[in-house]
């Protein structure tokens, strides 16, 4: 209803201000701010008083008297409140969002677009665990792609695998130089790229450290690996994939935890095989931008504001990551009307280059998407693998899933509800609820903003955390469990909402199914940004609102058999609401705590 309001608002005023011989091209719409009693707001008084020579309160005057509120479903007035011009909507527009939303479980889920997209993200090189400062790319990734899905894409998600590059190379090297005994320590974990993480560091340390005749002839064997990837040599394809199929193969069991899981693993030597690699390099010289120096060819990027030369081909032939990457995407082009990839701060250069070349290439970059995130740190610093140190994303998930037991065991004879939890309900809810807090409290924030992960904030069932709007969601599945205990008609995903919305007098019911009407043109909005954070910006929003009715609006013991209904259809819409809501963020809904 709300995407259906704004669509009627930016329709009347523009009317407005075509009447009135103005120009439309900002209409300044937005939501009011929070001491004004409207649904939405219009700032466009303030650009037009130069245009017309008055202050903004007459302007605001003037344009709200030229709007035209006749044609509208939903905009039944205007007015004004200083330099605003207020939008109001009437009781339809309450009662149509109670009809949607309360009757409909799949609730702010967007027409399909027909339109299809490719999202990359994690991307780890397959060297070992995935570390927990990198844990922010698979959750920020799945959230993205969840609101694109909901936005009505056709979405992909993708693991673009690093199977080509000098890290492979030493680690296939290692694995097949160093035994058992050559390794320092057990495995951390009983899974497989925690046990062959180990050969990696061996490897490293011992180019670190060897005679420089070892290290040499260890440099020779690598380079070895590296050119006979990219001749094509099927034995050295064997060789890596087994290292890179078997770590791989960990890593997936870890994000699966959170879950991230991807609809392909797409191989970096797929683009060697192919041949299409070949052909980006053989293009890339043919360009004006193409030179050769200090012995390789290299974009020079300046026309694009780049400083920093793009090399795409060493003197021995052999091609590099950003070269295969945009054989890459050029695939991606050739597949999906979208192309979204999530990239740490570290890759910001590289995504700026990668544009560039591929605009070079004469691919249209409109539809090519990046969101660039700052790391995750804990309250101790910033974590490095470098020695083998460092905390992995498994012991973040432990940590959190045993602190979420503790604070639920805690809260038990707190407990309003009346549901005796066995043991495994409650290490469910502790899953539920410690994976969630992660997860929320990364993908709460701007991705841009480094953060520092503190578990006092993330499991705060009182604040502005995972554990407090997904509080929300259990109190609406007790409210309802109940009321079909007691033998009172609970709506029904799919069934038609038959309640009167009109005696729902309360100003916390209202604000609430207010909220309930934005979430769609939230998702939209998040989707067209590529900005999951504000819907979790939502999620307490709606929490705060829905807070509010569940302390003046009593349900099972409203006054009337009629108001009950309503009320019940209301806990039924913010159910379905702030489910939808924190699926799209990858956050599950506990309906239990």
């Amino acid at each position: 209803m709300f995407r259906q309001f704004r669509s009627e608002v930016e329709s009347a005023l523009s009317d407005a201000l075509a009447e009135l011989d103005l120009p439309t091209d900002d209409l300044g719409i937005e939501r009011p701010p929070e001491d004004m009693n409207a649904t939405l707001a219009s700032s466009v008084a303030f650009r037009l008083a130069g245009v017309v020579g008055d202050a903004p309160p007459n302007v605001a005057s003037d344009v709200a008297a030229a709007v035209d509120v006749e044609p509208s479903d939903y905009l039944v007035s205007v007015d004004t409140a200083g330099p605003y011009v207020n939008f109001h909507a009437g009781e339809r527009y309450l009662a149509d969002t109670l009809a949607a939303a309360a009757g409909d479980e799949t609730y702010g889920t967007l027409p399909d677009k027909e339109r299809s997209v490719v999202v990359e993200h994690t991307s780890a090189n397959p060297t070992g665990p995935v570390h927990v400062g990198r844990a922010r790319n698979p959750i920020v990734g799945d959230a993205v792609a969840n609101v694109l899905e909901y936005a009505g894409y056709d979405v992909d998600r993708h693991y673009y695998v690093n199977d080509a590059g000098r890290q492979m190379a030493v680690f296939t090297w290692a694995y097949e130089t160093f035994d058992e005994s050559d390794l320092e320590g057990e495995p951390a974990r009983d899974r497989v790229e925690y046990d062959l993480v180990r050969y990696y560091r061996r490897g490293n340390a011992y180019l670190e450290e060897a005679p420089e005749e070892e290290v040499e002839a260890a440099e020779a064997e690598i380079s070895a690996i590296l050119q006979g990837l990219e001749e094509g040599d099927e034995e050295t394809y064997e060789r890596v994939g087994e290292v890179v199929d078997a770590v791989l193969g960990g890593m997936k069991d870890c994000l699966a935890r959170l879950p991230a899981e991807f609809d392909e693993f797409v191989k970096e030597t797929r683009f060697m095989r192919d041949g299409s690699t070949d052909e980006i390099a053989a293009r890339l010289k043919e360009t004006d931008e193409a030179v050769y120096e200090e012995d390789a060819w290299q974009l020079e990027l300046d026309e694009w504001g780049i400083d920093k030369n793009l090399v795409f081909l060493r003197s021995d032939g052999t091609s590099l990551y950003t070269t295969r990457d945009l054989a890459h995407h050029e695939w991606k082009f050739a597949n999906y009307d979208r192309a979204v990839t999530v990239l740490g701060e570290d890759h910001k250069l590289q995504a700026d280059q990668l544009g560039a070349a591929l605009e070079l290439l004469g691919n249209d970059t409109d539809d090519l998407g990046h969101v660039i995130y700052s790391y995750v740190n804990l309250p101790d610093g910033k974590m490095s693998t470098r020695e083998g140190t460092g905390v992995m994303l498994d012991d973040l998930l432990d940590e959190a899933i045993d602190r979420a037991r503790e604070a639920v065991e805690s809260r038990m004879e707190d407990r309003i509800r009346d549901d005796d939890l066995a043991d495994e309900d409650v290490e469910r809810i502790a899953h539920q609820v410690g994976i969630g807090a992660v997860r929320y409290d990364i993908v709460s924030k701007q991705p841009a903003k480094a953060i520092t992960f503190e578990w006092e904030e993330a499991l705060d069932f009182e604040a502005q955390s995972a554990p407090f709007v997904q509080y929300v969601h259990a109190r609406c599945c007790g409210i309802l469990a109940e009321a079909a205990g007691e033998g009172v008609p609970v709506p029904e995903s799919g069934d038609p909402i038959d309640v009167d919305a009109a005696v729902l007098e309360t100003d916390e019911a209202e604000d609430l199914l207010r909220e309930v009407a934005r979430f769609p043109a939230v998702i939209e909005s998040a989707a067209d940004d590529l900005e999951p954070h504000t819907i979790a910006t939502f999620t307490r929003e709606f929490a705060d609102a829905y807070n509010a009715f569940y302390r003046e609006c009593p349900v099972l013991t409203a006054e009337t058999d009629e108001l009950r209904d309503a009320r019940l259809a209301v806990v039924a819409a913010a159910r379905y609401t702030m489910a939808n809501a924190l699926d799209a963020l990858g956050v599950e809904a506990p309906e239990s705590m």
